[in-house]
């Protein structure tokens, strides 16, 4: 049953709305639920949607461009997440490690099956600039709210991504003739559930909350 909760502060919408939280809570379940079963992340995956073509497309992308599967570099790890939105399908595998308590992203690898790409490069800019957005959201986007106010009032104390801390991301699509679907929103919602399966496999330390905080309890 949906359940809306009541809040007193209003809430508006956020890039590929409800699908950021949808996305982070299911994709970091299934990655404990398979950690549980010692079973490959990404062939659970494969087992439980293997009745989709456009994921399966999706995770054969992915095992052929990703280091998936591979062992990270050292004091690296990798993460995986898959997430369906506006009918296009988004993987993303992050390569992490972690910096002075601090998680630092190196390298973002998306998979994305949203049917026929028009234009390459402008399909490829979207994808970046999702990453650069849901990654913000990731680590950093807190607002704080005191007596009933927002003390955060500009980008001197709500922090964004800096340009010195953008992974390098590598984009592939999967070659369709489908109908063009969605792309500005997808490549948002993979993004947190793939740092957070990566931290875990990095540190054993579950991550249940939004933005990321290694501090945090689980």
């Amino acid at each position: 049953e949906l359940q809306m909760p009541t809040l007193d502060i209003p809430s508006l919408w956020f890039r590929s709305v409800g699908h950021t939280h949808t996305a982070f809570v299911m994709e970091t379940l299934i990655d404990e639920l398979a950690h549980r079963g010692t079973k490959d992340a990404l062939e659970f995956r494969k087992g439980l949607l293997k009745k989709s073509s456009r994921h399966l497309a999706v995770i054969d992308l992915l095992k052929k461009k990703t280091p998936w599967g591979k062992k990270a570099p050292k004091g690296h790890a990798y993460g995986l997440a898959i997430h369906e939105s506006f009918n296009t399908v988004v993987g993303q595998v992050i390569e992490v490690s972690v910096i002075d308590g601090r998680p630092k992203v190196h390298q973002v690898w998306s998979a994305v099956h949203c049917g026929r790409v028009v234009n390459p490069e402008g399909a490829k800019t979207q994808v970046d600039g999702a990453i650069a957005f849901a990654m913000s959201a990731a680590l950093y986007g807190n607002v704080a709210v005191e007596k009933g106010q927002v003390t955060t009032s500009n980008f001197d104390s709500y922090q964004v991504l800096r340009m010195g801390e953008m992974p390098k991301s590598e984009v592939y699509f999967v070659a369709s003739e489908d109908n063009p679907t969605g792309l500005g929103e997808p490549g948002v919602p993979p993004l947190a559930p793939a740092l957070a399966n990566a931290l875990f496999a990095l540190t054993g330390k579950r991550i249940r909350k939004l933005p990321i905080s290694l501090e945090a309890k689980a």
